[in-house]
């Protein structure tokens, strides 16, 4: 387990590196870690309503969708819920699936103020497999990570 330091130095380097438009980008392993460090880090889950209840849920992370379910429109709502739920300063970290919707948003609340913002790459069920199969390639499960199914 590295510092707090060592884990957001890390996470910076590889947004620079990425050249993505967001403070880091962390490991599912790292985000985790990070989250158990830092006083007041938060962890939002943008995945949609169906994937919580069917796929898994997070203990205590804070679930706002990206994009709403059914119809998978984007979320209209979504920068208002996040201001409601999370403190533009505090250490946020996005998580969805793969780690795509989560870009997007640590993105968009970057662009809206939030400066601490993070993706947590591979997500919560990784890249799909030779057969087209999530969660045996990476991501916040196959790390063994604190889940629970919906």
């Amino acid at each position: 387990m590295g510092t707090l330091t060592d884990l957001l130095s890390l996470a910076k380097k590889r947004a620079e590196d990425l050249n993505l438009p967001y403070e880091g980008a962390l490991t599912p392993a790292e985000a985790y870690q990070v989250w158990q460090l830092a006083p007041g880090a938060r962890l939002v889950d943008v995945r949609t309503r169906a994937e919580w209840d069917w796929v898994g849920r997070i203990p205590d992370a804070v679930e706002i969708e990206w994009m709403s379910y059914p119809g998978n429109q984007p979320n209209p709502h979504f920068m208002a819920q996040l201001e409601h739920q999370v403190d533009p300063e505090a250490l946020v970290m996005f998580i969805c699936r793969s780690g795509a919707r989560s870009s997007n948003a640590a993105k968009l609340a970057t662009e809206q103020g939030y400066s601490g913002c993070y993706n947590v790459l591979e997500g919560f069920e990784g890249d799909k497999d030779a057969n087209g199969q999530r969660n045996r390639i990476g991501g916040w499960r196959k790390a063994g990570l604190p889940w629970h199914q919906g």
